[in-house]
């Protein structure tokens, strides 16, 4: 028999069942992809294993693949290895609609399957379309979704969503284009637009590390912070998918979305509530507080590079030039390090280090605060050799958690002191698993909570930021500097940060 639950609260029971899914269907764009196989399945069969999806749920996959409902049907099974008895019996009422987005056919057919499932399964006109298409073709469909009256509420109610996956726009003139073309066909409110990352558990942990303690609030400044390193980086290439770096790189595939997203959440102000507008509204407060680099500042405080042969994690790997689908004259951004400078009365004169990139030594996201150091160190410097800068490291994948570095004595009949760190892991203080980004926000989109989506404005001003260098890099001919596969980036990287008496942090 099992103890009791000393610390079980009934109203958490109550909190948790206003998180499941109203009846609804989700219409998935692109349903034979890989996003949708890899990441959207999935999502929703853990959603469904643990009760979060409603037993009047159902998905209709909609792509040009040739396909039967049975077919879909199997394919959707064969993405999840271990089944629940939940997700089984869900599956056995998905649809499938074969047909080219741009025809009118296919709307056609879609409009009437979702009548039939509003018919059987009484979901009550409550849809969220899902594009996990490729960018080109995100305003043609939310057109013919408009056109056929599928953009909105049927007579008897319900709610009609939109979620838009990233890349959103090519640049600042597309994005606002895009923009455009949508809330011609469907309200800002009914737009989610989609960035796996303010998913994840440690990126929403910022705003609780930063609002529920009293300890670090007041230190988060410019008079206790000397600068502040965010590094997302990937051990991995591009693989299969060349084709579409090239056509990214890493100042839009990484810069424009994820890294400002993760800088707006560290540098916002307190919000008056943590809700979706006040949240919101300070992150794009931040965003408007980056200060936006001349052409020649590009020069200065920005680095790109692109990586060449090396070797990473033992193995022997070639350069981007060498990947299929890549231009052999390539001058694609695999690497970028700049620095970010935040005008506002709490971060003027800190630094905000930025570096991204593709084979580099390991897989790593973090972003790490260091202080300023003491006013004065009574010690005598042999005893302090081994004593570091205090910092705050806030891992945010993989392995989760939060690092507090300070100093300490050694053991022993000496006064050495040397830096030594408190760390807090996810995986050892909480028992339940941290649920996957698409899980949660699949579940937000369903739910009604836009709160780690963005909205219009906060896309505008992440391209505005990065617009000059853009601009600039379009103009530069210069050689592309190359680093070798396995290593933290070019020496160029180095300079940026030594100029100013500092040095990049080694995970």
């Amino acid at each position: 028999m099992n103890p009791p639950d000393l610390d079980h609260n009934p109203l958490l029971d109550d909190l948790e069942v206003e998180r499941r899914a109203p009846p609804c269907v989700l219409v998935v764009f692109g349903a034979s992809g890989d996003l949708t196989t890899r990441k959207l399945v999935p999502a929703l069969a853990a959603l469904a294993a643990n009760r979060r999806l409603s037993a009047r749920f159902a998905v209709v996959g909609v792509a040009r693949t040739r396909m039967s409902d049975e077919g879909f049907r199997a394919r959707i099974l064969e993405a999840v290895p271990k089944p629940s008895a939940a997700w089984e019996r869900l599956v056995e009422g998905f649809r499938y609609v074969a047909g080219d987005y741009t025809d009118r056919e296919t709307f056609l057919r879609l409009a009437a399957v979702l009548g039939e499932m509003d018919a059987e399964l009484g979901t009550g006109g409550n849809r969220v379309h899902y594009l996990a298409t490729v960018p080109d073709v995100f305003a043609g469909v939310a057109s013919s979704l408009a056109e056929h009256g599928l953009n909105g509420p049927a007579a008897g109610g319900g709610f009609v969503r939109l979620v838009v996956e990233k890349p959103f726009g090519r640049d600042l003139p597309s994005a606002v284009a895009l923009d455009d073309q949508l809330h011609r066909c469907f309200r800002e409110e009914q737009i989610y637009r989609i960035d796996h990352y303010l998913g994840k558990e440690t990126v929403q942990n910022v705003l609780a590390l930063r609002f529920a303690n009293s300890i670090f609030e007041p230190i988060w400044n410019r008079r206790y912070v000397d600068h502040v390193q965010i590094t997302v980086a990937e051990s991995l290439g591009v693989g299969h998918r060349g084709g579409f770096y090239e056509t990214a790189g890493a100042l839009r595939d990484i810069v424009q979305n994820h890294v400002l997203q993760v800088l707006a959440l560290t540098v916002m102000e307190p919000p008056a509530t943590i809700d979706a507008k006040g949240i919101r509204d300070e992150k794009v407060k931040a965003l408007r507080a980056v200060d936006v680099l001349t052409p020649a500042e590009v020069a200065t405080e920005v680095v790109r590079s692109q990586y060449g042969a090396g070797w990473v994690e033992g193995e022997e790997v070639g350069g981007y030039r060498d990947e299929p689908g890549v231009d052999p004259a390539s001058r694609t951004d695999t690497y970028l390090a700049m620095k970010v400078r935040v005008d506002n009365w709490r971060w003027a004169g800190v630094p905000f280090y930025v570096r991204t990139g593709k084979r580099l030594p390991k897989r790593l996201t973090e972003v790490a605060m260091q202080f300023r150091g003491v006013p004065h160190l009574p010690f005598a410097p042999t005893d302090a050799e081994a004593l570091g800068p205090n910092a705050l490291v806030l891992r945010i994948q993989p392995d989760e958690g939060i690092t507090l570095r300070f100093g300490a004595k050694v053991p022993g009949q000496a006064f050495r002191l040397r830096s030594v760190s408190m760390d807090f892991s996810y995986g050892a203080a909480f028992l339940e698993e941290a649920p996957d980004a698409y899980e949660r926000l699949l579940l937000d989109a369903m739910v009604g909570d836009p709160t780690l989506f963005i909205r219009a404005d906060e896309v505008d001003q992440a391209w505005r930021v990065v617009a000059p260098i853009q601009e600039a890099w379009a103009a530069d001919a210069a050689p592309l500097p190359t680093y070798a596969a396995g290593t933290w980036g070019p020496a160029e990287a180095d300079r940026l940060l030594h100029r100013d008496g500092r040095s990049w942090r080694s995970p």
